[in-house]
This record gives C-alpha cells, structure tokens and sequence, in this order.
C-alpha cells in the first residue's frame, strides 16, 4: 500500500476534526477573556500571566512565579465580576504557577 502524506494547516485539521474544533475555541476563548481583563492586571505583571484551560465555568491562568500569583489572587473578586459584565460565565479562576525546569 502506497499512502502519500501531505502537510494540512491548524486552521483544516482543526475543522476537519471536532476535537481539535473544540480544543482551538477553547484557546481562543482563553486568550479573549485574559485581553478582557488586561486593563484590570498591573502592567508589570502581565508578562507573568497567560492564558490556561477552561473547564465549565472554571478558568485558569498560568503564572510564572509565585509573587504574580499573591498578587492576581488578591484581583481575582475584580476579575472575575468584570468577566461577568462581559458576558462570560466564570464561577471562579484558579491559578497555577509554572515551575520551569532548567537543566
């Protein structure tokens, strides 16, 4: 059997799979509702900060140091409500510091 391979885009193996359909509105919704709340974090701590999984009405934000994280903890109340105006449907925000593994 002769299968001949040929390279497919994000963009069509996304459509082309529910899956991957579901996985990239996913991201893009994560990443709307960080740019939602960009105005509400410190600018200095907004290189610090992505976007991460939504689970329901759970969402999460990545951070890269514990010191980020102390103070978007104490924004979340804020965050959170401004999401709600916006329309979005988040009972809470967790947040999750990644350790990065330097060899």
């Amino acid at each position: 059997m002769n299968r001949r391979h040929h390279a497919v885009s994000l963009l069509q193996a996304s459509q082309d799979s529910p899956t991957l359909a579901r996985l990239s509105e996913l991201t893009r919704d994560s990443a709307a509702r960080l740019k939602a709340v960009e105005s509400l974090i410190p600018a200095a701590l907004f290189s610090a900060i992505q976007a991460g999984p939504i689970e329901g009405p759970v969402w999460c934000l990545l951070l890269d140091n514990n010191a980020a994280a102390a103070k978007i903890r104490q924004l979340l109340p804020a965050l959170q409500s401004h999401l709600r105006v916006k329309g979005w449907e988040v009972n809470s925000i967790r947040l999750k510091v990644q350790v990065s593994r330097q060899r």
